[in-house]
């Protein structure tokens, strides 16, 4: 779609008046600490931002540094990422402290080139990284981002790829104040479902969720937390006091060891040190 310069101007006046209406607030907002950037990116992946905040506060508490993470045993980690979900975003979490430390000095690289290097980092959590850590004038997308650029640009057009969205995200980018404009993005884009249909619905790249309840992650969470709070068990303790499918346990069982978060000792089960 071709936007005109007026068009696009009317856009970003529109945005950074909500924005200075309705600000939201989060403890991540408030730093500009590249770890504590990275750490919020992180937990905010696919978990809704209310759960985050005090998971986030509590994690700092105990591991405040990249150090301190990539030196902390997994078990505490996993202890700190319990009721998030998707924990292998706790691992490859700590996989990218051990990288930064030994490859970058302890320094969260600025480059997002240097970034998507890390485990578990893609193009999006970069380029948020780059944009709220050091005011970089990057380009990327993500849910609300997305849902704002279609709700605008594309009201009527089903199916919209990202690739489409990207230039006019790159043409509207602050390049003085980035980290501010995409705050503001997103703050939109968070309150938009409430007065419209989901945007997001007419992206290309739109999915439904797969079912938790009875799936293979619920398997996996719960060996998981069983082992964090419990440190050993064997494949018949967990399918005696999980009540799951037993085929599932052994499946999660088997992903967990080929992924890292096990070890396995015979018959015994523990987390990996």
């Amino acid at each position: 779609m071709n936007s005109t310069q007026a068009e696009l101007a009317d856009f970003k006046a529109l945005i950074w008046a909500f924005y200075r209406e309705h600000p939201r607030t989060f403890p991540w907002r408030e730093t500009h600490d590249p770890y504590r950037i990275m750490l919020s990116e992180l937990m905010l992946q696919q978990t809704q931002t209310a759960r985050v905040v005090d998971k986030y506060n509590a994690w700092l508490e105990e591991l405040p540094t990249v150090e301190s993470l990539a030196a902390a045993p997994v078990s505490q980690v996993l202890t700190l990422w319990q009721g998030l979900g998707y924990n292998r975003r706790a691992l490859n979490l700590q996989k990218a402290a051990k990288v930064i430390v030994d490859n970058f000095g302890g320094v969260v690289p600025q480059n997002p080139a240097d970034m998507v290097s890390l485990p578990g980092i893609g193009p999006y959590t970069a380029g948020a990284i780059s944009a709220f850590a050091f005011n970089r004038p990057v380009t990327f997308i993500e849910t609300n981002i997305r849902r704002v650029y279609l709700h605008f640009f594309f009201p009527d057009a089903e199916a919209v790829s990202d690739k489409e969205l990207m230039p006019l995200i790159e043409a509207t980018v602050d390049p003085e104040n980035p980290r501010e404009w995409y705050y503001a993005l997103m703050d939109y884009g968070a309150q938009l479902p409430k007065r419209v249909a989901n945007p997001n619905r007419r992206s290309k790249h739109y999915s439904v969720q797969s079912k938790f309840e009875g799936s293979g992650r619920q398997a996996r969470g719960r060996i998981l937390a069983y082992l964090v709070d419990n440190g050993k068990a064997t494949l018949v303790t967990l399918q005696a006091v999980l009540g799951l499918d037993p085929a599932k346990i052994e499946k999660g069982l088997s992903q967990l060891e080929d992924e890292g978060f096990l070890s396995r000792d015979d018959d015994t089960y523990q987390l990996s040190h």
